[in-house]
């Protein structure tokens, strides 16, 4: 089986994909190797333009939906 999901906000829409791939981003620009990734957290809230992340149960980010 294969599943999408979207986010829906202000005339906007956002793939899951999108947003893990943002997510991912952020840990490698922050100096981690991707392979150090093992779990990931996105925590969404359209109301604040905000998604809040977090990399393996520990470290926590946010970013602004586009």
């Amino acid at each position: 089986m294969k599943s999408s999901i979207y986010v829906e906000f202000s005339e906007k829409q956002i793939a899951e994909n999108e947003l893990v791939a943002a997510a991912k981003r952020i840990w490698v620009d922050n100096g981690h190797k991707a392979s150090e990734l093992k779990s990931l957290q996105l925590y969404i809230k359209p109301e604040d333009n905000t998604v809040y992340c977090v990399f393996n149960q520990d470290i926590e980010e946010k970013f602004t939906l586009d």
